[in-house]
């Protein structure tokens, strides 16, 4: 049989991402850069205008609940409604609370592996898509600022496991409806699906599984944290899933909250 030698031609220093024509696809691979930017946008926009609102952020004993927004949770201003503070609070802090508290979990979003990908792509075409051009000249990492900031990204990992413990307790104090005791309602619901989802997105994210498995040699020789790798590499493959219902619910959560505290909504008991 016959040997039939081939090769190919490498051409270096040639436009970023393929060659001069921008992309060749003909399908919509636009689709999902925009839908991105428009769902990421349009957070940042409502934490942001939600986290300067300052009220209606917690509904407590008048209506018989306890019920606390994911924004402002731990309450640690002194302005704080009775009810709602974490045990300790920042005098002379006059400022809305959540303006604390977003910056750790939004820190672990923003320098999160997925998010990363999903952002590059979406708002700074790095590149847009699989097979279409970069927008981009030239490509540094992430080893020049600001990028290289993500590298905190294990240290706002480690925050937002305290910060979804404060919001499971939170999830639990929702079952206790001052004046009538114990019982379900749909803002215990609501508070409980939002703390679950936050927790599969912290245990999927690559930190966690990096955390539990990285680094070691032998899983033979550390049975434990092998147990825990196998546990969460399943977890990590739904990662991008639990990213995005994470980020829309802990949205409506407020929202949930904010309308409740406001009287424009009934909580209703569900038994």
């Amino acid at each position: 049989m016959a040997v039939v030698e081939s090769s190919t031609k490498v051409v270096l220093g040639g436009t970023r991402g393929g060659p001069d024509v921008s992309t060749l696809r003909k399908d919509r691979w636009w689709l999902q850069p925009v839908i991105t930017t428009s769902v990421l946008t349009a957070f940042v926009i409502y934490s942001t205008w939600a986290a300067f609102q300052n009220k209606n952020y917690y509904v407590g004993a008048i209506f018989h609940r306890d019920l606390v927004s994911p924004f402002y949770s731990p309450c640690l201003a002194a302005s704080c409604p009775t009810g709602s503070t974490a045990g300790f609070i920042l005098h002379g802090w006059a400022l809305s609370p959540a303006l604390i508290i977003l910056i750790f979990p939004l820190g672990f979003r923003l320098t999160c592996y997925y998010y990363r990908r999903s952002y590059y792509r979406a708002f700074w075409w790095s590149p847009p898509a699989c097979a279409v051009a970069d927008s981009h000249a030239s490509y540094s990492g992430e080893t020049r600022f600001p990028l290289i900031m993500q590298n905190a990204h294990r240290y706002f990992f480690y925050a937002g496991l305290v910060f979804n413990t404060l919001l499971t307790y939170d999830a639990i104090r929702a079952f206790h409806q001052p004046g009538l005791g114990w019982g379900v309602t749909v803002g215990t619901v609501v508070l409980s699906v939002n703390a679950v989802l936050l927790w599969l997105y912290s245990l999927s994210c690559h930190a966690c599984r990096h955390l539990c498995g990285g680094g070691s040699n032998s899983f033979a020789a550390h049975p434990l944290r092998y147990r825990f790798w196998k546990f969460l590499t399943p977890l990590n493959a739904k990662h991008m899933n639990f990213a995005w219902s994470s980020l829309v619910f802990v949205a409506l959560t407020d929202v949930y909250v904010r309308l409740v505290a406001s009287g424009a909504l009934t909580d209703f008991k569900l038994f």
